[in-house]
């Protein structure tokens, strides 16, 4: 499947799977960002991405960065949908600065991932009881 990709930056490579056995491709920071410890920032991403009906795109911290950078997204990954593709949607990489130090992540670093995952939709049945047993609430399984 070809997806289209729209660069801001046409200095900064497109984003790439690095081996072939790579589910996640590689997002670059167009520009050097700071983040002071305990902040919140957004970092460009550099690319428009059309993602297909049926898919969404999720972001992810690469495993890498938050050892690196100390810096990891504060909610674990974004969401891109697939209607998020105009001329100003530039993805954008939310990272929270959880070390003691400013965080300065330079322009062309390698800073999240995408992965496209298959979704589908579903319309709601309300119930008064969908099961007759409980599993016993959070941490049940041990």
């Amino acid at each position: 499947m070809r997806i289209k990709i729209k660069r801001i930056d046409k200095d900064i490579p497109l984003p790439q799977y690095e081996t072939a056995g790579s589910v996640g491709f590689d997002i670059m920071a167009r520009e050097t960002t700071t983040i002071e410890p305990g902040k919140i920032e957004l970092i460009p991403g550099n690319v428009i991405i059309g993602v297909p009906e049926g898919y969404m795109l999720i972001v992810a911290s690469r495993s890498s960065t938050p050892r690196k950078h100390g810096v990891t997204p504060p909610h674990g990954f974004g969401i891109i949908d697939h209607d998020y593709c105009g001329p100003d949607d530039e993805i954008k990489i939310q990272v929270y600065n959880f070390s003691g130090e400013t965080a300065t992540i330079e322009r062309g670093t390698k800073i999240a991932q995408g992965v496209f995952v298959k979704i589908d939709k579903f319309d709601w049945e309300e119930t008064s009881e969908i099961n007759s047993e409980s599993r016993g609430g959070f941490g049940s399984t041990g």
